[in-house]
């Protein structure tokens, strides 16, 4: 592949279910508050399916498979205690997926920009990519706070392409659910869906322009993507 080939290209990812495996620490933060009101302890399996909305509605969505819906009040103090519970030991069991890694190298060799566009709050999103040594390699780190509409909003996703300083006609999201293809189309930049994410509907049925099983193949089919834009 030829250096720079990608130098005015943006490649912007979803984080949780994406790049990082995160649902180890994410139920764990999740039970403990669940703990506070005596309310069943989730399964990993399950919370893997309810992840890519952010905090509050992680507990929202827990909480409705024992058929409790909380106060605004007490949902606003739970959601507090989660993100203390999370942030304690963020990065304790979570770790980037296979190859992960690998292809962002492979990507900013190509001169691309990357960034992340995330449901998390950006402070813990920063906080685990530092943790696990990713943090320097995003011109842009976007979440859910740092926008007036976050996913499935596309101004979330014009964001992080403009705050990498990038343009969204040479641009391309790689995400794991539903709200990743809408925040993408709406912005009318192609989008890669990962097998392995956390949606609660198959990946293959998200609408992507491309399927992505592992990540050795990112490079190769973002070249495709963008090769094919005007």
């Amino acid at each position: 592949m030829i250096s720079g080939e990608l130098a005015d290209a943006t490649i912007v990812f979803d984080l949780d279910g994406t790049l990082v495996d995160t649902a180890p620490d994410l139920v764990r933060a999740l039970n403990q508050t669940l703990d506070l009101e005596g309310l069943p302890r989730m399964k990993l399996e399950t919370v893997r399916t309810l992840v890519g909305r952010g905090a509050r509605t992680l507990i929202e969505r827990a909480a409705e498979y024992s058929g409790v819906a909380f106060a605004e009040e007490r949902l606003q103090a739970l959601t507090r205690e989660f993100i203390g519970f999370y942030r304690e030991d963020i990065a304790r069991d979570s770790t980037p997926f296979p190859g992960a890694e690998d292809a962002l190298t492979a990507l900013a060799g190509l001169g691309a920009k990357l960034a992340i566009c995330t449901n998390k709050r950006t402070d813990l999103s920063v906080q685990l990519l530092e943790a696990l040594g990713l943090a320097q390699r995003f011109s842009a780190i976007v979440g859910a706070d740092a926008v007036a509409e976050r996913k499935p909003h596309p101004d979330h996703y014009n964001a992080a392409v403009a705050r990498a300083g990038g343009t969204v006609q040479r641009s391309l999201m790689v995400g794991d659910t539903a709200a990743d293809v809408a925040a993408a189309r709406g912005a009318g930049a192609p989008v890669i869906v990962v097998a392995f994410g956390y949606s609660d509907v198959g990946a293959e049925t998200l609408g992507a322009d491309a399927l992505l099983r592992q990540f050795s193949d990112l490079a190769p089919v973002s070249r495709r993507l963008l090769a094919a834009r005007p």
